[in-house]
């Protein structure tokens, strides 16, 4: 759903939004390999916040020299009904 892997030097920073093992959706981020940030929701808006907060995290890294490291396909925002197909 959003998988964004960020560089600036030595520095790594990955974000990532994916569906639960069961139900809901799992909210990532890691920093130089180090798990920062590790969320399950059921709530299809507390999602919709942290996908506005990575957003506007990666366009301000981006903005401050930061390079997109590597770019997934799949990091369209499906809707809520889609989860449980």
């Amino acid at each position: 759903m959003f998988d964004k892997r960020l560089s600036h030097a030595e520095h790594v920073r990955h974000y990532t939004i994916t569906p639960g093992e069961e139900c809901g959706w799992e909210v990532r981020l890691e920093e130089d390999n180090m798990l920062r940030r590790h969320d399950s929701y059921q709530d299809w808006h507390r999602v919709e916040r942290a996908l506005a907060l990575f957003q506007r995290e990666v366009d301000e890294l981006t903005s401050r020299g930061w390079t997109l490291a590597q770019r997934i396909e799949h990091d369209s925002v499906p809707s809520p009904d889609s989860r449980n197909r």
